[in-house]
């Protein structure tokens, strides 16, 4: 007889465990063993816990390959769903096995699990092996599928049990996915989230972290009669009012100093859109500033031309904003431009505006405002720059360049490899709930009941469009991040602690990738005849970039370093990117004009005309500011059950080298914090949102 001694882990999440039966098959090289339930007496099973069990076979079943866990009713009760973490298996010669599962079992059914070395498809030569990886794919595909989101955008998850809840409410117009009370503003429906499936899922504890905090604080805002007010600000003032409590270093600093040409020009390098800004070697023939119109701006002794060829003149160019419809917002027709900024980088370290122009067409009717114009012109030309620089953020660096993209290198990861392919072992931390709150984000953003369509002026159409027309211009290259510094000129400006930071995760992660990729793929041509690496590739191009060759994409990797390359920008776009336009939102938005999401009044067509009483009739009204900030400040707001990045609690890999790169990963990731909070103690404005240990492995909210 040989003995085998089993160790069942289950998930530590608040109802984890199950009352259903649980048995197991043990595979091997040289037989299987019979079908063993695992039972003993009192609970099995429970949350938390890591349950013991001996297994007999009449004979040696020689190496350990595959596992079944086959999950069936108990007695009288229901289903109960069940979160496996892992197996481990003792054999009789002494060698452990490590069996991952990390994963929920829902229903009645069998659960495969291959041992945790990670193979690729050359690395197994047993049918029964790769029967079992082809098996698994053909599941997931049948499974999961792509499906459009709009036209022109990446498509997205669309699985049998991802849909709307059944009505029960008698207003047939009311939206499915956004269920809201009268007066009220977004509300998550709670019963739409909880049709995806369980893999896809928050746990229970970010569950409640997330709607417990929506919750009260609509109707703190509801309570104060902020829903319902459609009128001006009376006084600029009254916006701190909307958070009363106490705010961060940074918040309150952008309450006090928002209207500060060297805050505006900090923003640019340091703020929640810092991959905006290029280098301007020549002025545009669409922004025709001369040198008499900024020569008292740029210093003694220089020129516009002079500082051209310095390299200290720098552009914002919104053109991808240029065209879109507007929306009313509480009966009122809103308004929109396409602004450009022209900036300067003095002597003194600082980036200053010195020319704004609200239309990408110059003409008499449209102005280029300067600081030396009155105080309210200039100060309102610059909060038109800030309301672009919304849709330029929220729409195109957050929501297209880390959300959409992420999940479509998350469908396509989970529909082409296998869960003992090395590259899902590395990939997996980096795509944990980042389907359940691109779900959320559609239902809050991109719905006619959603914050778009009450609480910006270009409304559903307009947000979209804007996503959809900065798709077909992205490019490969621009989310390899080096290259990105070098293409825009900036890789060199000083103070520019976004660069500095990012950088500096790059590389750790650039290292570690490449540490792990070159252990499992030795030579050139085990990348080029890896099928499944190829299969996702190829999906990411055709559904991500919607098979679009101009944007450079990969069709196929045919080279270690094209591998090391691909992985390392999807990595990075699933976490560190992510952390660098998200992480701020609430502390750069909470004083609503530094970042307006609707303009009441058209850009100016003069000068002289603005007061303090036409720039608060410019701004959102009361109900407007606040919906757009209840939804920022839920969606900005890492609920519980964190994963710094570097922290893989889940233990894919058992290999000596995969696990020694892992720890030299983290132990640079710590370096890089340090550092990072040193150098925070000597500036007025700290900048930590790419403190590794403030970024997530992935986007989970």
């Amino acid at each position: 007889m040989a003995t085998y001694k089993v160790k069942v882990a289950t998930g530590t999440d608040l109802l984890s465990g199950t009352l259903d039966s649980i048995s197991l098959t043990i595979v091997g090289t040289q037989g299987e063993s019979h079908k063993q339930l695992l039972n003993h007496f009192g609970r099995d099973f429970a949350t938390g816990a890591v349950d013991q069990y001996t297994v007999q076979c009449p004979q040696d079943l020689g190496e350990l390959i595959v596992i079944r866990l086959h999950k069936e009713r108990y007695s009288f009760f229901p289903k109960d769903p069940w979160y496996c973490n892992y197996v481990q298996i003792c054999a009789p010669s002494g060698r452990i096995y490590h069996f991952p599962a990390y994963q929920w079992m829902d229903g009645y059914e069998t659960l495969s699990l291959r041992e945790a070395t990670g193979k690729t498809t050359a690395d197994d030569s047993l049918p029964i092996l790769l029967e079992h990886r082809r098996e698994e794919i053909r599941a997931k595909q049948d499974f999961y599928h792509w499906r459009v989101f709009v036209p022109g955008l990446p498509n997205y998850v669309h699985i049998p049990s991802y849909r709307p809840p059944v009505r029960r409410h008698r207003n047939p117009n009311r939206p499915e996915w956004n269920g809201y009370i009268p007066g009220f503003p977004i509300l998550i429906n709670f019963k739409a989230t909880k049709f995806l499936n369980l893999n896809l899922r928050y746990s229970f504890l970010k569950t409640a972290s997330f709607f417990t905090r929506l919750g009260p604080m609509a109707l703190a805002f509801k309570v104060r009669g902020l829903l319902d007010c459609k009128h001006s600000w009376k006084r600029l003032k009254d916006i701190k009012k909307i958070f009363p409590g106490k705010k961060s270093v940074v918040a309150e600093y952008v309450a006090e100093h928002w209207a500060e040409d060297t805050f505006f020009g900090y923003q640019y390098l340091n703020g929640v859109n810092p991959g905006l800004i290029r280098r301007c070697t020549r002025i545009p023939d669409k922004f025709p500033v001369t040198d008499d119109m900024v020569a008292p701006f740029l210093g003694e002794g220089t020129c516009l031309q002079a500082e051209l060829e310095k390299g200290n003149i720098y552009l914002a160019d919104y053109r991808i904003m240029e065209g879109f419809p507007t929306v009313e917002l509480s009966g009122r027709k809103q308004h929109h431009c396409a602004p450009l900024c022209l900036l300067h980088f003095g002597p003194e370290g600082k980036m200053m505006p010195i020319a704004i122009q609200l239309s990408q067409t110059p003409g008499p009717d449209c102005p280029i405002f300067l600081p030396s114009d009155s105080e309210w012109d200039w100060l309102l030309a610059k909060t038109w720059v800030r309301y672009a620089e919304f849709y330029s953020h929220e729409a195109i660096a957050h929501l297209l360049e880390t959300h959409l993209i992420a999940e479509a290198f998350c469908l396509a990861m989970l529909r082409n490899l296998p869960m003992c392919h090395p590259l899902y072992k590395l990939l997996i931390p980096h795509t944990r709930y980042t389907v359940q709150i691109n779900s959320i984000g559609r239902a809050v953003l991109l719905n006619e009941g959603g914050l778009s369509a009450k609480g910006m002026s270009l409304g559903v159409e307009g947000f979209a469009g804007v996503m959809v027309r900065a798709l077909s211009e992205l490019t490969y290259d621009s989310l390899y991040l080096p290259n990105d510094f070098v293409e825009r000129g900036v890789q060199d400006l000083p103070g520019y602690y976004y660069r500095d930071d990012s950088l500096a995760v790059w590389n750790a992660l650039e290292r570690y990738v490449t540490e792990m990729i070159t252990y499992y793929y030795p030579c050139d041509a085990a990348v080029e005849g890896d099928p499944e690496l190829q299969c996702w590739v190829q999906e990411i191009f055709k559904e991500c970039l919607l098979g679009r060759e101009s944007s450079g994409f990969p069709t196929c990797l045919r080279t270690v370093p094209e591998l090391i390359r691909y992985v390392t920008i999807v990595i990075y776009t699933c976490s560190a990117k992510h952390a660098a336009v998200n992480t701020g939102q609430m502390e750069f938005t909470a004083w609503m004009p530094n970042f307006p999401a609707s303009m009441r009044n058209p850009p100016m067509q003069a000068k002289g005309l603005t007061t303090l009483e036409t720039f608060l009739d410019t701004l959102p009204d009361v109900k407007t500011t606040c919906i757009t900030l209840l939804v920022l400040w839920t969606l900005s707001r890492e609920p519980d059950d964190r994963r710094p990045l570097g922290h893989f609690p889940d233990i894919h890999f058992v290999e000596e080298a995969p696990r020694r790169s892992i720890e030299a990963f983290r132990q640079r990731l710590n370096q890089i914090s340090n550092a990072i909070r040193q150098r925070n103690k000597c500036l007025p404005i700290p900048y930590y949102y790419l403190d590794p240990l403030l970024i997530e492995n992935s986007i989970s909210i």
